[in-house]
């Protein structure tokens, strides 16, 4: 069973009961003098005590989705090797599995469009990584046969999987949702986490001498997914967006490479590459680079292209706020920028749930199919 399985956490919950009434029922037994009774009261107390750490615990995070499975919660790689069929997918990449979404005739592509597993193959960076393709039920349909699609990177922060942009932000499903409700234009999205080179955190740069992240996902990941999908090639068809992380990649990415996205949503984004034991030497003292991934930087000493910008803060709770209000201030025409600024609201997949939906149709907005 996962570790997000609502049977874990029942059972968690249930040996929690049974244990705090197996105490109640032993303690007069237990409460006699001798070493055996003495041993036998600490190891009730200490296992019921566990067993409700344990379902805190559990409860915590399948709310918030810190960890999506036992690996990840023990900081081992999750990914185990698939079997690829090479006839589905193209060149750079490869569909290896497929589900449907919960909605109503979900099971019906046509109806419920579809989520493909793929695995994207880095022609220029030399980076192969995992990644959920969400298409929207009119990718199926006969009138739009011919018609292409405006698409968007999702990532999420590190360390978070992809599953977590399925589940605990519900990017398909709300996508899904939004374009039903006639609020925006059906959309693809491609998931992944900034993770493509584990356990390493490359902030979304290219490293000397190592893994190309930069490459990867401002020419490697749209080269692959036009040549696979009915998706158009120019930036105004082409967006990115994430939470945290994930929304700092969003940010830089589309910033040094409006020739590739018209448009980025950074959800409680950062704005300055990280630098701490997850990075490692990024740069490998090449000071230019360094610059170059600080975004305030960039916006005050390098060209701002046609692009346009959403971010993301809370007046409390969030880290970023004067960060925030720099980036707004530092955009300059042509490039536009949009904001969402909470009341309230942590670092958290609560907040970012509600500031999924009209960034959704904010990038909508920005994006043409054709």
């Amino acid at each position: 069973m996962g570790l997000t399985s609502n049977k874990v956490l029942a059972l968690a919950v249930t040996l929690a009961v049974v244990l705090f009434v197996a105490t109640i029922w032993l303690w007069p037994r237990l409460a006699r003098g001798g070493w055996k009774a003495v041993l036998g009261r600490v190891g009730l107390l200490l296992a019921t005590q566990l067993a409700l750490f344990a379902s805190v615990g559990l409860a915590a995070n399948n709310s918030f989705l810190f960890y999506g499975s036992w690996a990840d919660l023990f900081g081992q790689e999750q990914e185990m090797g698939v079997v690829v069929d090479h006839s589905a997918g193209s060149k750079d990449v490869k569909v290896v599995g497929t589900q449907v979404l919960d909605v109503p005739g979900g099971g019906r592509p046509s109806i419920g469009g579809q989520i493909q597993k793929v695995v994207i193959e880095g022609a220029k960076s030399k980076i192969d990584s995992s990644a959920y393709v969400y298409l929207p039920p009119e990718y199926f349909q006969s009138r739009y046969a011919k018609s292409t699609f405006p698409v968007s990177v999702v990532l999420t922060g590190y360390p978070g999987t992809a599953e977590n942009l399925l589940k605990g932000l519900k990017y398909p499903k709300t996508a899904y949702q939004q374009a039903k409700d006639k609020k925006m234009q059906p959309m693809i999205l491609v998931m992944l986490r900034p993770t493509v080179a584990p356990p390493r955190d490359t902030e979304c740069v290219d490293i000397p001498g190592g893994p190309q992240t930069e490459t990867f996902f401002a020419e490697d990941l749209p080269n692959a997914i036009a040549q696979t999908y009915r998706v158009g090639t120019k930036a105004r068809n082409w967006g990115f967006m994430g939470n945290s992380t994930g929304g700092y990649c969003a940010l830089k990415i589309a910033l040094h490479h409006p020739d590739r996205f018209a448009a980025a949503a950074g959800f409680s984004a950062y704005y300055k590459a990280a630098d701490d034991v997850t990075t490692g030497d990024l740069f490998q003292g090449d000071k230019a680079a360094k610059k170059r991934a600080d975004l305030l930087w960039s916006l005050d000493h390098l060209p701002q292209g046609n692009s346009s910008f959403l971010v993301t803060t809370s007046k409390h709770g969030e880290g970023n706020l004067k960060g925030t209000q720099a980036f707004i201030r530092k955009v300059k025409a042509p490039a536009t920028v949009s904001s969402i600024t909470l009341e309230s609201g942590g670092h958290n997949f609560n907040t970012w749930n509600r500031e999924i939906p009209p960034g959704l149709v904010w990038m909508s907005g920005k994006l043409s199919a054709s």
